[in-house]
């Protein structure tokens, strides 16, 4: 466990380290490709001021291009330009230094104090008038300004080998994330096998040799003459081959339900009455708090039945003081809402919804002095869930559990005959209690 552990934690402190590098690569390239834009639109801009320079037959003698901001420059000129002219001189510069990009410009007129001719320019050579006023520049008379808008997208655009290559390190990365999520998961499933593995074993041995142990006394030939240990050991034969037969089954029915799905006979049942039913099973612990209006379902009697079972057989085996089980019932928003409480020892919330998971059973060194495979609440929630119920547990280590059930009433039942069934099982108008001792 110790090796998985450090090669999970190496692997983990592995990926980070090539996203960061590879973070680290990005940032860098996209900073170069924009210094490498920015160089590339000076020296383009100084050749369309030279341009223009020739073009009024003087020299310039000091640098003419003075960036403002990251995507937008000034153009000293020193004399008046056409405005045709010079977006022939711009065009033809950029394609030259290959800067095939949108840009935007205008030119600076003195004697209105403000840029008073501009034009967008797509890359498809379209022109287009100007969208919006660009800074004005004091320290010149004779200028213009230009605008890269998507100087952004141009510089990403060119990084696109380094972006597939990264799309390609993070698709490694992903699938390597992925097989190590696999291997945990398989480890996991491993030792849930080997754990139910050891408790069926555990749990099939008892009533095996118990029986062996029977049918070996009911062979000797003195057993006929004691009737009373004869019906003893007869009795302890019926009672551990039930018991064998329920785990047989309730393995077969697991593995059934997961190959072919439940198998539902659905009628309306009344859940008061089975769960006055279960009452009498497992008396004297169950304490009655129904109180619902309505409390007929639509649903398998016998799936029903099991699950009520099952949840009330748990809050008897998993409680360390004398057991008090609570079944109570009430009705909400035309929703049938019944629960099954206890006093036990509670469920930490680390592991609330890890128990309903395939063959899980907490590990709080009880694993063996409960009998069970961990397929109790699998089944419960498998069960609530091709019902389309709601299932919700409420539990505090120490303080018991409660599961509460919430599921739509029957529609085919007639609230006056359910009323009429609660008066015969005695819950109306008062409720039925059996007092743990």
């Amino acid at each position: 466990m110790s090796r998985l552990r450090l090669l999970v934690v190496l692997s983990v402190l592995s990926i980070i380290g090539i996203l960061a590098v590879q973070a680290i690569w990005v940032r860098n390239a996209y900073a170069l490709r924009e210094r490498q834009f920015r160089q590339s639109a000076f020296i383009a801009l100084q050749d369309v001021a030279d341009e223009v320079a020739k073009l009024n037959r003087f020299t310039l003698n000091r640098y003419a291009v003075t960036q403002l901001s990251p995507d937008y420059f000034i153009v000293n000129t020193d004399a008046p330009i056409d405005p045709t002219t010079l977006e022939t001189f711009i065009q033809r510069s950029l394609q030259a230094h290959n800067l095939i990009t949108d840009y935007e410009y205008g030119i600076y007129n003195c004697e209105t104090d403000r840029m008073v001719y501009g034009a967008y320019v797509s890359t498809n050579g379209l022109a287009g008038s100007k969208t919006r006023n660009l800074p004005k520049f004091p320290r010149y008379t004779y200028y213009f300004g230009i605008r890269f808008p998507n100087q952004t997208a141009f510089v990403t655009g060119q990084l696109s080998g380094l972006l597939w290559s990264t799309s390609a390190v993070l698709l490694v990365v992903l699938f390597f994330g992925y097989t190590l999520v696999l291997v945990l998961r398989q480890r996991r499933l491993t030792e849930v096998q080997r754990d139910f593995i050891n408790n069926i074993t555990h749990e099939l041995q008892t009533p095996v040799s118990t029986i062996r142990i029977a049918s070996d006394v009911l062979q000797t030939d003195t057993i006929t003459q004691q009737p009373d240990r004869l019906k003893q050991y007869v009795r302890i034969l019926g009672e551990e081959s039930r018991r064998l037969q329920k785990q047989i089954n309730s393995v077969l029915q697991l593995a059934r339900s997961q190959r072919t799905g439940f198998e539902f006979n659905r009628v309306d049942i009344d859940i008061h009455e089975l769960m006055n039913l279960a009452a009498d099973t497992f008396a004297p612990y169950v304490r009655l708090d129904l109180v619902a209006t309505g409390s007929c379902l639509y649903a398998d009697r016998y799936h029903l039945e099991t699950v009520l079972n099952n949840l009330i057989d748990n809050a008897l085996k998993y409680c360390d003081k004398s057991p008090c089980v609570v079944l109570h019932t009430r009705t909400e928003n035309n929703q049938l809402i019944w629960s099954v409480g206890d006093n036990g020892i509670g469920i930490a919330p680390e592991h609330q919804k890890a128990i309903f998971r395939q063959f899980f059973r907490v590990s709080s060194g009880r694993t063996h002095n409960v009998k069970g495979f961990g397929l109790g609440l699998y089944y419960v929630r498998q069960v609530v869930r091709a019902h389309n119920w709601k299932l919700v547990l409420s539990s505090k280590p120490g303080e018991g559990s409660t599961f509460q059930i919430i599921c739509p009433l029957s529609k085919n039942v007639n609230p006056l005959r359910n009323d009429s069934t609660l008066r015969r099982l005695g819950q109306l108008p008062t409720h039925s209690f059996i007092t743990p001792p």
